[in-house]
């Protein structure tokens, strides 16, 4: 292996969360992962509107770049700016020169008006050509007939949907309510608390750092027989460290793991965006093997080029001023904490 890749894929992101950093503390402190959704991320995402979400997007594709990422699987919710929240999120990662696939997570959080705009919303934006999944925040926040709407409208469009399942206590029984209605186009991120033989169909997305910030528990992904991708869950794009995160907690409780399955991981998020195959990632370390980027901090990408294209060049985007992006966004994340 030479100092080259092609550019790696983020399989779950939550671009908006590129805001939240510095946020005010929350009115109590959060004590299980229940209480740090109410807390922190449902009053986050309740004060984002449109402007907000470009920034953080337009902030999250500029990360990425910077971290040899050309690829996002996004996640997303804002139940107070929803229309037009998709394409606001795929133009800003397109103007900064990386590849999104887009989804609004619907749910009965905000009652069944908010459950029929979300699904509106994923709809609208996947009949315009926009590239995307039908989003679902997760069974335990939907009613039935939601979870079998968003189910519905993923085959009719024919995309897969994109769902956390039981990454808390609070949605063990999500495998009984997704029963029959999972495909194998459909991405399940955590999948923390389901059995080894939960006969969920789709690609499951594991999200080492995200799990250990909110004490979750440690997925053991290498139980599946479903394939597994590495993503973020919005704790930046980079996805070298993800990776070695990924092997070092494989590592903890089985002596006889080795990078290479984690690494593995790595790949499968070309499955799910290929032409990040075909983009050219020249790194500062060589070689970019596995067992050589697992005991090796601090590796960066030099140079990008997708589609024939210079994206990245000199440790910059050559299509935005990023300082420009950092201050805009910066801005944007003064107005949202003062709303919190």
């Amino acid at each position: 292996m030479g100092n080259t890749t092609p550019g790696l894929v983020c399989a779950h992101h939550h671009l908006y969360s590129s805001l939240a950093r510095g946020m005010p503390a929350p009115p109590k402190t959060p004590t299980d992962f229940q209480e740090i959704l109410e807390q922190i991320w449902w009053r986050l995402d309740a004060a984002l509107d449109l402007e907000m979400i470009r920034w953080s997007a337009m902030l999250g594709a500029l990360e990425a770049l910077e971290a040899g990422t050309t690829a996002i699987v996004d996640h997303h919710e804002s139940p107070n700016a929803i229309e037009g929240s998709l394409s606001v999120i795929a133009d800003a990662c397109a103007e900064v020169g990386v590849r999104v696939v887009c989804a609004y997570g619907v749910t009965d959080r905000h009652g069944p008006d908010g459950a029929r705009r979300g699904l509106e919303e994923n709809e609208r934006f996947l009949r315009a050509g926009g590239r995307g999944l039908v989003g679902i925040h997760a069974a335990f926040t939907c009613s039935d007939d939601t979870l079998a709407a968003a189910a519905a409208l993923a085959s009719e469009l024919g995309v897969g949907a994109h769902i956390h399942v039981a990454e808390g206590l609070g949605d063990v029984d999500a495998p009984r309510r997704l029963a029959g209605l999972t495909d194998d186009d459909w991405l399940l991120a955590h999948c923390i608390h389901i059995p080894d033989d939960h006969d969920l169909k789709g690609t499951i997305q594991h999200n080492t750092r995200s799990n250990m910030n909110n004490t979750v528990g440690y997925t053991r992904p290498f139980r599946f027989a479903n394939p597994v991708v590495l993503g973020s869950d919005g704790i930046g794009s980079n996805m070298i460290e993800e990776f070695r995160l990924a092997y070092f907690k494989h590592r903890e409780v089985d002596v006889l793991a080795t990078p290479e399955t984690a690494w593995g991981w790595l790949e499968n998020g070309w499955d799910l965006v290929p032409e990040a195959r075909t983009d050219v990632v020249t790194w500062s370390y060589e070689p970019m093997d596995p067992w050589h980027l697992a005991f090796t901090p601090g590796v960066r990408p030099l140079e990008i080029v997708m589609n024939g294209e210079l994206v990245f060049r000199d440790g910059k985007p050559t299509r935005v001023d990023a300082e420009e992006i950092r201050t805009k966004a910066a801005e944007q994340a003064k107005r949202l904490h003062a709303r919190l």
